[in-house]
């Protein structure tokens, strides 16, 4: 029973450490809602819209907006080549805020890019394009030219 005890706590131990550690091999995601997103849009931080192209002709774009599609309609994806694209718009010290529909493809893209490739600067925004839309803020219609 003594030996039972003592690996039980041995093995909650070396869990506690593994979680710790993971804890600090990664940075926060912060998440925005549409006036934090505004914001830093004015301050010149990449927004990365990682719909499909249908998506984006359907309601249009952030101004701006690095387009960059992460999951085709069947969700599979390709992390090497999409990250191919996307370290010419961002690097692991870079801020960025990443956008989808609604927020969650972003999130999962998001705890990716934070918690298991190291990027610092994670910004993803919580309610998507959905949301900015519902609030009145403007988008562009895709394809158009700033």
């Amino acid at each position: 029973m003594k030996n039972k005890t003592i690996r039980w706590f041995a093995a909650a131990l070396l869990g506690c450490v593994l979680s710790l550690q993971i804890g600090v091999a990664s940075a926060e995601i912060k998440q925005l809602n549409n006036d934090e997103l505004q914001t830093l849009i004015s301050q010149g931080v990449a927004v990365i819209d990682v719909r499909r192209e249908e998506e984006w002709r359907h309601t249009g774009v952030v101004e701006g907006a690095h387009l960059l599609t992460f999951f085709d309609k069947h969700g599979r994806y390709d992390v090497g080549s999409w990250l191919a694209s996307f370290e010419k718009i961002a690097s692991k010290d870079t801020p960025f805020v990443l956008i989808c529909a609604a927020g969650v493809r972003s999130s999962s893209i998001a705890n990716l890019l934070d918690a298991r490739l190291g990027y610092s600067g994670v910004h993803n925004v919580k309610k998507g394009i959905n949301d900015w839309i519902a609030k009145g803020k403007p988008v562009v219609a895709y394809g158009s030219k700033p």
